[in-house]
């Protein structure tokens, strides 16, 4: 089982031929309001994915409340422990332009609200996956963390957005999923040096006594751990939105570690179906299904290992 703790948002997103710069406007034809945060995202990433999947999180009591959980209800993910607050549901604007890179900014809104009390403790055991993010209160995620470890669940970190992370709750990781942002920041607070991406994924893994996995975007992932160190790629696809692309990856990995699969065979998964996700708009609604990810992966290039 995949218990999710984190951010729960709606999006609205725009279409744009380029990104605007610092007192630009920039006009579009239309935008696409969709439900999207990135804990919201990779529980729905993860049920898809075939795996029993429960959410934890806040949402207002407005009318971007319902939408908001629509896809994850859809998607079978287990909604009981929601809780609706008096702060508004969590907003982000999402610029997309023609090239499908995007900039995004967040109203955390109810996402504040999200405690670690929210967790039925009975959730919690050696056949379940904590996978944590960094959109609501740190010290709530790290109040889980704990929770979890005496439990004997594994625990997941994806360190999106970038944010400090105490070298102590580090430590209790079975795994940290970052982008090279994410990663040399978390390296160089702790006074660590690095000067290629695989040095950093060792240097993060061996430290820390986890699995590390680096996402890179269109050249794959580098994963490092007792398995060994191994450059995943990328599916190649024409991208038409990357946003959530991250949280697809984050959300496919963790179910297959829950089917039992090896972290490689999982990173595989989640490489093709991060691809598959830039070919749609939106961040959920594009998510795809376990039977279009197994259609996809013979696409997928072979994966090195390293030395």
């Amino acid at each position: 089982m995949i218990v999710v703790f984190g951010s729960i948002n709606i999006d609205l997103t725009f279409f744009v031929e380029h990104l605007p710069i610092p007192g630009e406007t920039v006009l579009c034809p239309s935008y696409l309001a969709s439900p999207g945060g990135k804990g919201a995202n990779q529980a729905v990433a993860a049920a898809r994915a075939g795996a029993e999947t429960v959410m934890i999180g806040c949402i207002g009591q407005d009318s971007f409340a319902e939408p908001a959980m629509a896809t994850l209800r859809e998607s079978g993910v287990d909604m009981t422990h929601v809780k609706a607050t008096g702060s508004p549901t969590a907003c982000a604007t999402i610029s997309v332009d023609a090239s499908g890179e995007n900039s995004i900014i967040v109203a955390s809104g109810a996402n504040l609200l999200a405690t670690a009390n929210q967790i039925p403790h009975t959730l919690f055991g050696s056949g379940t996956i904590l996978l944590l993010q960094m959109e609501i209160p740190y010290s709530e995620n790290w109040t889980a963390l704990d929770a979890a470890r005496r439990q004997g669940a594994k625990i997941a970190l994806n360190v999106a957005p970038a944010a400090s992370v105490p070298v102590d709750q580090l430590d209790k990781l079975d795994y940290l999923i970052v982008n090279e942002v994410e990663g040399a920041a978390i390296a160089q607070s702790s006074g660590q040096n690095f000067e290629k991406p695989e040095e950093l994924v060792r240097l993060l893994a061996e430290t820390h006594d986890l699995t590390c996995v680096l996402t890179l975007g269109t050249t794959g992932a580098i994963l490092f751990g007792p398995e060994g160190g191994y450059q995943i790629p990328a599916l190649a696809v024409d991208p038409v939105d990357t946003t959530g692309a991250g949280d697809t990856y984050v959300g496919i990995m963790a179910a297959g570690l829950d089917a039992g699969l090896s972290t490689v065979d999982a990173a595989r998964r989640a490489s093709v179906g991060a691809a598959l996700a830039c070919t749609n708009k939106g961040a959920q609604i594009g998510i795809p299904f376990g039977s279009e990810i197994d259609a996809a992966l013979g696409g997928l290039g072979p994966d090195r290992q390293f030395d």
